[in-house]
């Protein structure tokens, strides 16, 4: 599995930005696919997955309602809107197997929001 990340930028709060995840190599068809930030210091947090064989979809609290997820055959996308400085962290793409047997794990792509 190999994931390609890109997107990320410098934006003003209330701006917007659109993540892209380039996925290759899947041969399973259960698994979460989606997005983890982390700021410096912190550990890697949650930030929204869909799920493939259904399409669930996946968000944390603090993301909810500005942020959405999609998946379009190869590329996953991350539409970030309202874009707030608590936001700032360095975005991955991130896929893991619903029986947890895989992981793997796109380089990171820095977001920035000024005040």
């Amino acid at each position: 599995v190999q994931l390609q990340a890109s997107g990320g930028g410098l934006v003003k709060a209330g701006g917007f930005l659109r993540l892209s995840c380039a996925t290759s190599g899947f041969t399973f068809e259960d698994y979460h696919i989606g997005w983890y930030r982390q700021v410096s210091g912190n550990q890697r947090e949650t930030v929204s997955c869909i799920t493939n064989r259904d399409g669930a979809e996946h968000y944390d609290d603090s993301v909810k309602g500005r942020f959405t997820i999609s998946r379009d055959k190869n590329t996953v996308t991350l539409q970030m809107n309202s874009l707030k400085p608590e936001d700032t962290a360095v975005y991955y793409c991130h896929y893991r197997r619903v029986d947890g047997l895989d992981e793997a794990w796109g380089q990171g792509t820095l977001v920035t929001v000024s005040s």
